[in-house]
């Protein structure tokens, strides 16, 4: 029996030793959430028409390629994101490039003739495909960013209507983090055919102030000999891409021929073969290097390239360096468009923190007063249990990673109410087996017995709740159902294991004739 004390003894020790080295001390250990210590909120908007547009030009050059090795030419034009046209064929020119469409755009898109155009047209089904999946890959390169970035237990999730909300708690530089997240870097590859002009006007004046079907105009910045913006500049460039950041491998920061830095890249397979024809075949031709909807550079192919190049941009070594990492990261399907975006203060969350604490102190002072007065010393035993309870429950928040949100701090107050009240449960118990004659050995050890399956229950039940919560729930919600799903536990070990063991030791050094209780 002696034996048996001291190692559920030195094993309540242990817990209580690695409880408080896991979360000591405890301003290091545990991330406070948004609602606590301030940080960024946003709400964006996934352009997933953009991800349209890619899909669509995909298929398009894939479908004049196979053309050209028919000997058939085709200049496809963009009728929309979803949709392309091409015109001036011969009715056996048509059925060729009907069975080309067959062949090689599968069952994904609508042929039909609209006079002397041939119009291609995403199915429905295909068009949510892309729309869904272009959000999907936006949350998962957003994630990948922000854990690049070093914010520690972030939020981001899929809203309705292809939106995403991003939470970013305790953020070191709002304003450097603010610049890195909106720079989505949608990477574009496309030819030039006209430009650099001073106004759009000037661009378009060759062609009647409108750009041709296949090409569309860009803004460019000027700079000076120090990098500092002078001015605008637009370029016309073909609809088509040539390569996307989805077909980047590799970035990173190096120093152009100049010094000034600069970002070396490098392609997938599928992409350096694509982009080794395109260059091959259009040397002494423009190529715009087309960021975010703006050209950063336009430089003249030389020679054939095939799977390294080079961005320049007039970039500081800083925004170099960024942009290597955004681009690593995965580049997203779409642009982003910032619908919401709000700084939460500091000073909140302290007055949140300065509220919530008083609650808990409040509470956990009223419960042990009333477990005093109406256990006595028997209500010692219980404040112990809890002690521990609470020490446990912070060291479990510290070994997972948790983030102690608002609503967090509450499920610490709501487990303290659990923990008292299944100690309640077994000293009534208890009371019960003395009131029918029992002895005291005798009664403790029917009293847990007896209480333990009405303690399961009833944190069986909370357990499930807690597990939903965290399941469908988001942010503080879920922040709530870790603290509760822990402080649980940890009432079952310390109510039944610990109290009983409290109650044995004194059983076995002192001779009890009647208990507080």
């Amino acid at each position: 029996m002696k034996s048996n004390l001291m190692g559920r003894g030195l094993f309540i020790l242990a817990v209580l030793v690695v409880s408080v080295a896991l979360f000591y001390p405890l301003d290091k250990k545990i991330s406070l959430g948004l609602d606590l210590q301030g940080g960024m909120h946003l709400m964006l908007q996934v352009r997933t028409d953009d991800a349209l547009r890619a899909e669509s030009d995909s298929d398009m050059q894939r479908l004049q390629q196979q053309a050209q090795a028919k000997g058939l030419s085709l200049t496809p034009a963009r009728t929309s994101p979803s949709s392309f046209a091409v015109s001036g064929l011969t009715p056996e020119a048509k059925d060729t490039l009907g069975q080309l469409a067959r062949d090689y755009l599968g069952s994904n898109w609508d042929v039909s003739e609209q006079g002397e155009k041939v119009v291609f047209a995403m199915k429905a089904a295909y068009a949510t495909q892309i729309r869904n999946l272009a959000v999907t890959q936006a949350l998962e390169t957003i994630r990948n960013r922000i854990d690049k970035f070093g914010v520690s237990e972030p939020v981001i999730a899929e809203a309705s209507n292809h939106r995403i909300v991003v939470q970013l708690p305790g953020v070191d530089d709002p304003e450097r983090i603010r610049k890195l997240i909106k720079n989505t870097a949608f990477l574009e590859f496309r030819l030039v055919r006209g430009g650099p002009a001073p106004t759009k006007e000037a661009l378009l004046a060759a062609t009647q102030g409108q750009a041709p079907p296949n090409a569309e105009a860009f803004e460019s910045d000027v700079h000076d000999a120090a990098g500092a913006v002078t001015g605008k500049q637009y370029y016309l460039v073909d609809k088509a891409r040539v390569i996307t950041g989805r077909d980047l491998k590799d970035a990173r920061p190096g120093q152009g021929k100049m010094g000034q830095p600069v970002v070396n890249f490098s392609l997938s397979p599928d992409g350096s073969k694509v982009f080794g024809q395109i260059t091959g075949a259009n040397i002494g031709t423009g190529l715009a290097i087309i960021l975010d909807g703006r050209v950063v550079s336009a430089p003249v192919i030389n020679a054939r390239i095939e799977d390294q190049g080079m961005i320049e941009g007039n970039f500081t070594e800083q925004e170099a360096t960024d942009l290597c990492t955004v681009l690593r990261s995965g580049a997203l399907p779409a642009g982003i468009t910032y619908l919401e975006e709000r700084t939460v203060g500091p000073s909140l969350g302290r007055d949140s923190i300065e509220k919530g604490v008083r609650a808990g102190v409040v509470g956990t002072l009223l419960v042990i007063v009333t477990m005093l007065a109406y256990y006595r010393l028997a209500g010692v035993n219980a404040i112990t249990a809890l002690v521990l309870n609470i020490l446990i429950l912070f060291g479990g928040l510290s070994l997972f990673h948790s983030t102690l949100t608002l609503p967090g701090i509450f499920g610490v107050v709501l487990t303290i109410g659990m923990a008292v009240d299944a100690n309640v449960l077994v000293f009534e118990r208890i009371r019960e087996e003395l009131r029918a004659g029992r002895t005291v050995r005798s009664a403790i050890d029917l009293g847990f017995e007896r209480a333990f399956t009405s303690i399961i229950d009833t944190h069986m039940t909370t357990l499930i709740s807690a597990l939903f919560l965290f399941q469908f729930g988001t942010g503080p919600v879920r922040g709530f159902a870790v603290t509760l799903t822990i402080g649980l536990l940890a009432s079952i070990f310390t109510a039944v294991f610990v109290s009983r063991w409290i109650f044995d030791v004194v059983l076995k050094y002192r001779h009890v004739e009647k208990l507080s209780i």
